[in-house]
């Protein structure tokens, strides 16, 4: 599998970010200066009831000038209604496929939380011609799913950006200068955990720790190996524990568990949930552990990031603080006020993928990242079904692996 490097020139960064928000729109023609700018025209797609319109999927166009919404799709009446309303559309549609067909989009959003038909609406609209499409997370089910998708987007040159508001903030690159500079010593490990809530274990593994499995992917490459295991209130998980997944995830089990991933750059990364840890969701992101400093990523949190100096293994008489981490730097205020707010309301990943159309580059988190994901969450089921051995990444299995756990099979107590 090949992955899209993380590192962008800075004219592209200011682009995405927002800086440079007084530039044309990334789509349209060059002419004379008294011409109507010619917008982006995009569809939403959603579904009320099986995942409705994301954390925003839908809204984010409004605030963007450079963009038209031309329709939206939901198969549930009322939501339509609804819809239509809030985005202050005429036009909708019960089918997907019929918006599609009728207002032939460059960028088309696929808004429902709910994974179930992310593959088929996203292949729908790589089909009917979209240019761009932004797809809330989880990306897709299974790296089958994953696979179909990413040999679609490389056939029609469709550039996919999957939402992860994390991927797409700018200190990760302040982050990147202070590692490159030495700040936290030798990097020793990668630590990371989902919310930790009542979805302890595989929910949380697929809702929350995508986000932060996407992460560990940009600090340490791509994961080559998996080791995990599973378990259900203390024991290990069985063939018995497999149910439905909420919010049609697919295939589910357990309410804790524990991987390891060997990671492209050397790297060890490690990945936790537990049902009800008691941490209040503040465990939720992921911690580059180093020799002399410890740098802590709290997913959807303002500030995004804080580092601790000193060697995190030494005794030292008085604790070191947390110093936030802005675009200036370590402990500097953050100059651009509306950063956080763009962050969390999918401008300034909405503007990355009008970028990316525009100059032909992949976006900041692409199809690749995507699937690069998936197949980090299936590890956990494939390595926990082989004995909790490290299994290789890409997986031979392309089916989500719980689908393969025989009765019998990690039947021991823990």
């Amino acid at each position: 599998m090949t992955l899209a490097p993380h590192h962008l020139s800075r004219r592209t960064w200011l682009f995405a970010s927002g800086a440079a928000t007084i530039l044309p729109s990334t789509l349209a023609t060059q002419g004379r200066s008294d011409e109507p700018q010619r917008r982006t025209r995009v569809a939403v797609i959603g579904h009320s009831g099986r995942g409705d319109y994301g954390h925003g999927l839908d809204t984010v166009w409004l605030s963007l000038p450079e963009t038209e919404l031309v329709g939206v799709a939901d198969a549930d009446p009322a939501g339509l209604e609804r819809a239509k309303q809030r985005l202050k559309l005429s036009q909708g549609f019960a089918s997907y496929r019929e918006l599609l067909k009728a207002t032939r989009p460059e960028v088309v959003a696929v808004c429902p939380r709910r994974p179930e038909q992310h593959h088929a609406m996203t292949m729908a609209a790589i089909e009917a011609g979209a240019k761009g499409i932004y797809v809330e997370k989880p990306y897709c089910r299974t790296p089958a799913e994953a696979d179909e998708i990413t040999a679609a987007c490389e056939r029609r040159g469709v550039k996919l950006a999957v939402a992860h508001r994390n991927r797409y903030h700018p200190v990760l690159q302040t982050i990147d200068k202070l590692l490159e500079a030495g700040e936290l010593g030798r990097l020793l490990e990668i630590r990371g955990r989902g919310k930790g809530d009542r979805r302890g274990g595989g929910e949380d593994l697929w809702v929350l720790g995508s986000h932060v499995l996407n992460l560990m992917h940009y600090f340490g490459g791509a994961a080559r190996t998996c080791s995990a295991r599973m378990y259900q209130d203390g024991r290990l998980v069985t063939a018995k524990d497999v149910r439905p997944g909420a919010e049609e995830l697919g295939p589910l089990a357990g309410n804790e568990l524990h991987a390891r991933y060997e990671m492209e750059k050397g790297v060890v990364g490690y990945f936790d949930s537990i049902a009800n840890d008691g941490a209040r969701n503040f465990g939720f992101g992921l911690q580059l552990i180093g020799s002399q400093g410890v740098i802590n990523i709290g997913c959807d949190r303002n500030p995004l990031a804080h580092f601790r100096r000193g060697n995190p293994f030494e005794p030292i008489p008085a604790p070191q603080p947390w110093e936030p981490i802005s675009t200036a730097g370590i402990g500097k205020e953050e100059p651009n006020l509306e950063l956080a707010r763009d962050i969390s309301h999918h401008v300034t990943s909405a503007r990355d993928l009008l970028a990316a159309i525009a100059e032909n580059r992949p976006p900041l988190c692409d199809h690749t990242q995507g699937a690069a994901t998936v197949e980090m969450i299936c590890g956990v089921f494939e390595s926990h079904r082989q004995d909790g051995r490290a299994v290789p990444l890409p997986l031979k299995v392309r089916v989500n692996p719980l689908t393969l756990l025989a009765p019998g099979d990690n039947s021991k107590e823990a």
